[in-house]
């Protein structure tokens, strides 16, 4: 028994420095300064829960037609009243089968710390209250702006050069899921997905961001 607890309170230790050095270490270790575009900048939004984090991208002309595909499978891009195009990544089973915590089921949670394969979550928002402590806005070049949404992009399984609709599937009337290029599990989940991404625009994340409120925190500190 006193060699199990010892065995547990060694991977709790590892786990808090793990994620410690994950937060506090940035990635990239140096990065240029950032140009100051004043008149060029687009507006995003990290949104976070207790456990997942999604992006916020504007729409506009040109992401109502950069996004255009998803049109077809049932996200209202093109609709005047949605503002803003939320997506984030994640396991399949526990994305699919969780909607709220009361719907917790153990093979779920099974495969989110082993292996599953990922999805896409894509949902449509109206007007959202940036001052809500579960938003953060971080403002992009149009260059990396652009470098957001191709990462986005390409994240997305395509079939024939069309992305891949999971059936049935979603929480409500405007959102669905779409199978996604990837493997989820412990290390590499919908939080370090939306790491790679903002990254993948020039920002600087935490080394290891497995939780919303690292990441936050870390964007935070590099930026």
């Amino acid at each position: 028994m006193k060699t199990f607890l010892r065995w547990l309170l060694a991977a709790v230790l590892f786990v808090v420095v793990a994620v410690a050095v994950g937060t506090f270490i940035p990635r990239p270790l140096f990065v240029p300064s950032r140009a100051a575009e004043p008149a060029a900048q687009r507006r995003i939004l990290v949104l976070s829960n207790p456990i997942h984090t999604d992006i916020a991208i504007p729409l506009a002309e040109d992401t109502r037609a950069a996004f255009a595909f998803l049109e077809r499978s049932g996200i209202p891009v093109a609709d005047p009243g949605a503002e803003w195009l939320v997506l984030g990544w994640g396991g399949r089973a526990f994305y699919l089968e969780t909607p709220a915590w009361a719907d917790l089921k153990p093979l779920p949670v099974l495969r989110a710390l082993t292996i599953d394969s990922s999805v896409m979550h894509v949902d449509v928002a109206g007007g959202i209250d940036e001052s809500h402590p579960a938003v953060m806005p971080l403002d992009l070049e149009t260059a990396e702006f652009q470098r957001l949404l191709a990462f986005i992009q390409t994240s997305f399984t395509r079939q024939a050069g069309e992305v891949a609709v999971v059936p049935e599937a979603g929480y409500g009337d405007n959102d669905r899921f779409f199978e996604a290029n990837g493997y989820f599990n412990a290390v590499v989940g919908c939080n370090t997905w939306a790491a790679a991404a903002l990254r993948a625009a020039g920002l600087r994340t935490g080394l290891w961001n497995p939780l919303p409120q690292t990441l936050t925190l870390s964007l935070k500190l590099f930026n």
